[in-house]
């Protein structure tokens, strides 16, 4: 029933010129695809840039379900150098669902890898009155990483790594070990595809920035995470697990719609699906891509989570990962769910 994905998989290679990709997919708990090819070998570690979201989401997520914060409180109560410049009443929730009208940093972007520089500009930036529910690419990860930090005390790649990453057993790293470096593959982005503009890795000749051992080690909780396709199918067929370390009530408060607009819709920092059927045709699909074509989430009324990986980013529409997950639900609703 699976054999469908395996030939989408092979497909994005012969018709779409996929040069290297992953993806792996679970089903009621149990490993059913695991894909790999071009120049991405089975333990080949990509990294996934916005799907690092779904990771910290978590994070912050398990801290509720400890008691140790709740979503309408607002994020001054715990860090209160950010209630400067009226900001003093922005949720937390706010904040994971992109309305903190913060998208940018002011003071730019040369500390980049800093986490404490980039997590004092925010706080002391006052909001863009005119920003409403806008995307935040990056910023959304200090401003989040610097919640975890103040409330547990820990990064919140290390917070991962020992409250998810361990005890799952995850190929999965939000900042990744020095050792694992020569297991990364190179991104590559075709000519075209970045462009000049706010946004400094998206911009010509970021690719330096994104395969940098500097960036890999970095631990943006935005966009710097590292994982293989089997550890984030994992990671979010955990979600699905009603014994998992976030409890059902947890996810469901995850998935619990904040915030809707034109092309997006959140809810505590994951993605919801949207009428572009992103996250496949299942209308409870929950999780988050991440630039350039990657896919991480998962269906829970069909019991079964995904992720696509691969080196060469592209601008959407990308028919890759539709493909796949086209393909990937036709193997699903076989099963009778």
């Amino acid at each position: 029933m699976w054999a469908h994905v395996a030939e989408a998989f092979e497909r994005n290679f012969t018709e779409y010129g996929e040069p290297g990709a992953a993806f792996a997919a679970y089903h009621r708990g149990e490993l059913v695809v695991d894909l790999w090819g071009g120049t991405a070998g089975r333990d080949t570690i990509h990294l996934m840039f916005s799907g690092t979201k779904g990771l910290t989401a978590a994070c912050v997520l398990l801290l509720v379900q400890r008691g140790q914060l709740t979503l309408d409180d607002p994020l001054s109560r715990y860090w209160p150098e950010f209630g400067a410049q009226g900001k003093e009443s922005v949720t937390v929730a706010e904040v994971l669902s992109h309305q903190a009208r913060l998208p940018g940093v002011e003071a730019g972007y040369a500390e980049l890898l800093d986490h404490d520089a980039m997590a004092a500009h925010l706080a002391a930036q006052a909001p863009d009155a005119h920003a409403g529910f806008v995307y935040h690419p990056i910023s959304w990860g200090w401003l989040l990483d610097e919640l975890v930090r103040r409330v547990d005390g820990r990064p919140v790649g290390r917070f991962f790594a020992e409250e998810f990453a361990a005890p799952l057993e995850l190929e999965v790293w939000i900042g990744l070990p020095d050792a694992l470096h020569h297991r990364v593959a190179t991104m590559v982005a075709p000519e075209g595809v970045l462009v000049e503009g706010p946004n400094p890795l998206w911009v010509p000749g970021a690719e330096k920035i994104w395969n940098s051992t500097e960036y890999r080690s970095a631990g943006l909780a935005a966009v710097g995470g590292y994982a293989t396709a089997r550890g984030m199918a994992k990671f979010y067929a955990s979600l699905l697990d009603p014994d998992g370390i976030l409890t059902p009530r947890t996810v469901e408060l995850g998935r619990r719609e904040i915030r809707r607009g034109r092309e997006m819709r959140y809810g505590a920092g994951f993605e919801l699906q949207t009428g572009d059927g992103r996250m496949g045709d299942d209308a409870d699909a929950f999780g988050h891509a991440g630039a350039g074509g990657s896919r991480h989430g998962a269906w829970p009324g069909r019991e079964t989570s995904f992720s696509y990986l691969m080196t060469e980013v592209r601008n959407a529409p990308d028919d890759r990962p539709v493909n796949l997950l086209r393909a990937l639900s036709r193997g699903s609703r076989a099963t009778g769910r």
